[in-house]
């Protein structure tokens, strides 16, 4: 009897001893205001966590938050911050990350629909892939999460493009990709619900699927430039016969195909629209609400002709060095900002932090600007300092104790920043003997991996940040944490999709736009959520259908296959022109999702989950 009650004894000393390492920060919520300080100081998860903010303990300990109305007043503050992280975000997409996606496109002589399956699409669901590991012993119904954010990404995000941009698709690659991403979806909810849990054996099927697609989008890019070929020699032995006819008729069919093949042969560098609709410079669009066909004039950029436009063998290397320096770093343009108005101004003035930290932090790459924006000193720099910035921040995040904060970290990880200068310091220097201020270098192409790496890590941390913020604010607000992983949650995880996607369409890029689109949540479904069953298996916890989807992962899988299947519908009625008005029909499926996810929150209608069976405590004979 002793001994039992010894051993029991042990367990709760165990579980006490645990306690800290296992409860949720947000549990603090319960609490009393004057205790809340202390909860978070010791509670592991308000550490590990934070990802540059700790917000709970800012609350509890530095702004002493003490009664409801000072908690709504700090919550306010940090939607504003949001907002400001939102700005910084776009900034990013629209100036860095974009232009270097064409960039490497062009340098791999991708089309636009390859390059929106590949590129854009990793780097859009890269950092939520890594979100997702990240949180493997967590119990989070991924499979539902994963759903919600696919059906965002592709029908509203989808839908966003179509209205922006209205186009002729990629017939047979819209096809294909959307086909393919039902097969993926359903196989996965097939290995998951035939016999309650997922095995090793599955989760590889789920990859070589993924592998087979982007097998496939290859192989059809390689057969195209093949058939071109083979079209460009009949033509050339049509023109060479006799015109008759017949042969004017056939070389009429041939040409129109080639032309057909050579429309999506490669992706070209493009002009942006020469104006905006913004805050900054009021409308000049002549912008239309209407649904119509694909009119845009697409024009082509010289990459040559901006790279030398100021090319002069008569001037110094360095030649306007600190002119170029201080134009590149500033974040106001003089002009725009004289004909804003107040509200204008305010805009820039809220832009400008997130314009230095970029300008500092990414080198710029972009074609279809003069020089490709180059500026000889700031680049210079850029070789030693974005690599050693993102070595020593991504190392200080991954070795970050779990009763610290990361920021801790920097002591140790940045000695691994000065080895990085060792090889990056003759680097730059090399460069800045070597260019000119007037015309970037044979080289410049380099910088172009430094711009992604450094544009993907800005988009995971304001994405990140921005999806923890809301999810303090959902937690004090008490909302039930699985409605916020499909609604909130998972628009914020897709925010870099959202902004990525809908800037390339307003720069001409829609196929590239809508591809991704597609690709990106289907990578993110098959392989991010494979991803986590995988790992969750080695470390020996179980994955049941019941746990990865909750009460809303037959709801986002039912609508998720019905807008597909919409969208399989209107395009081949359309004859594949995407329109405003389907633009629109997409973006209602999603907000009809989000409905029903509320009422299903809200106990107004039952979800599609199967009720818990209820069993008896004990059985009468």
């Amino acid at each position: 009897m002793a001994e039992s009650q010894d051993v029991e004894h042990n367990i709760m000393d165990e579980e006490f001893d645990e306690f800290w390492d296992k409860v949720s920060c947000y549990v603090v919520a319960n609490f009393p205001y004057d205790e809340r300080c202390d909860f978070v100081l010791n509670a592991t998860d308000c550490i590990t966590e934070t990802i540059f903010v700790p917000y709970m303990r800012m609350l509890a300990c530095d702004l002493k938050c003490r009664n409801q109305f000072q908690e709504i007043v700090y919550l306010t503050l940090f939607v504003a911050f949001c907002l400001q992280l939102l700005m910084c975000l776009t900034h990013v997409v629209d100036m860095y990350y974009s232009p270097a996606l064409k960039v490497v496109s062009q340098m791999l002589h991708m089309n636009e629909h390859l390059a929106g399956v590949t590129l854009l699409a990793f780097g859009n669901t890269s950092p939520d892939l890594a979100a997702n590991l990240a949180a493997i012993k967590e119990e989070v119904p991924v499979f539902a999460n994963s759903l919600a954010m696919a059906l965002f990404v592709s029908m509203f995000t989808g839908g966003m493009i179509c209205y922006i941009s209205p186009f002729k698709m990629n017939t047979h690659g819209t096809v294909r990709d959307i086909l393919f991403f039902i097969l993926g979806v359903t196989l996965l909810e097939y290995v998951m619900a035939s016999h309650g849990e997922v095995d090793m054996t599955e989760c590889f099927v789920l990859v070589l699927v993924y592998i087979s697609y982007i097998v496939v989008n290859i192989l059809d890019v390689y057969l195209m430039r093949k058939a071109m070929i083979i079209l460009e020699r009949q033509i050339g032995e049509l023109r060479d016969q006799q015109q008759t006819v017949e042969v004017r008729k056939k070389l009429g069919r041939l040409e129109e195909q080639y032309a057909e093949y050579a429309e999506d042969a490669r992706v070209e560098i493009l002009e942006r629209p020469g104006t905006r609709v913004s805050v900054v410079n009021p409308v000049h669009d002549k912008f239309t609400y209407t649904t119509k066909r694909a009119s845009r004039v697409r024009q082509s950029v010289n990459p040559l002709a901006t790279r030398s436009v100021f090319y002069n063998l008569t001037t110094s290397r360095n030649s306007g060095l600190w002119r170029d320096f201080a134009t590149t770093l500033n974040p106001i343009d003089i002009d725009e900002w004289r004909e804003a108005n107040m509200f204008g101004r305010t805009f820039l003035l809220a832009m400008a932090p997130a314009k230095v930290l970029c300008a500092a932090y990414i080198p710029l790459v972009d074609h279809e600007l003069d020089k490709h924006g180059w500026s000889k000193l700031l680049n210079c720099i850029h070789t030693f300092l974005n690599p050693a910035i993102t070595i020593i921040v991504s190392m200080a995040l991954n070795t970050s104790h779990k009763k610290k904060l990361w920021y801790s970290e920097l002591a140790n990880t940045y000695v691994y920043g000065v080895y990085s200068c060792a090889i990056t310091v003759p680097f730059a220097i090399f460069v800045f003997i070597h260019s000119r201020t007037d015309v970037p270098p044979v080289y410049h192409w380099v910088y172009t991996i430094m711009n992604l790496t450094g544009s993907i890590f800005l988009i995971f941390v304001c994405a990140s940040e921005i999806d923890k913020l809301l999810g303090v604010v959902g937690n004090i607000l008490n909302i039930e944490e699985d409605f916020m992983g499909v609604t909130v949650n998972a628009i914020t995880q897709a925010l870099g999709d959202l902004v990525a996607n809908t800037a390339m369409a307003y720069q001409g890029y829609e196929k590239m736009a809508y591809a991704a689109a597609i690709g990106g949540p289907f990578f993110n479904v098959l392989l991010g959520t494979g991803a986590v069953m995988y790992f969750k298996l080695n470390i020996d916890m179980k994955v049941t259908i019941e746990e990865q989807s909750g009460e809303y992962g037959t709801n986002a899988y039912i609508f998720l296959n019905l807008g597909l299947f919409a969208t399989l519908l209107w395009t081949s009625t359309l004859d594949f022109f995407a329109r405003r008005s389907m633009g629109i029909f997409s973006i209602m499926i999603y907000l009809l999702f989000l409905l029903f996810a509320f009422l299903i929150h809200q106990n107004t209608i039952h979800s599609f989950a199967s009720d818990p069976t209820v069993k008896p405590s004990l059985e009468l004979d």
